[in-house]
């Protein structure tokens, strides 16, 4: 499982020109099983995705999709933890 913190890089102007691209990219991972919740973060310097990657190197392929990342306006620290407790309505989407 990984954490995805995203830390803007340029003003929310410059975020906001790239929203609409980086929103379909949430929806494409969230369609094929990747993503399990984001948000933005408070106050809204960045975000925070959890992740369900095979791997280190697939989590970071993902990262490198995103247009945020493409268009140099925000980037990533991806932390990667191994579950070991979770709340009984978690356990489908962890497995």
């Amino acid at each position: 499982m990984f954490i995805f913190l995203l830390k803007y890089t340029k003003g929310i102007e410059a975020v906001d020109r790239v929203l609409e691209e980086h929103t379909k990219f949430l929806d494409e991972n969230y369609a094929n099983g990747n993503f399990i919740c984001s948000g933005r973060r408070k106050p809204r310097t960045g975000g925070v995705i959890l992740c369900k990657a095979t791997g280190y190197e697939a989590a970071k392929n993902i990262t490198e999709a995103d247009p945020f990342v493409i268009e140099d306006v925000a980037e990533y620290e991806i932390i990667e933890f191994e579950v070991s407790k979770y709340a009984e309505a978690f356990k489908t989407l962890i497995k």
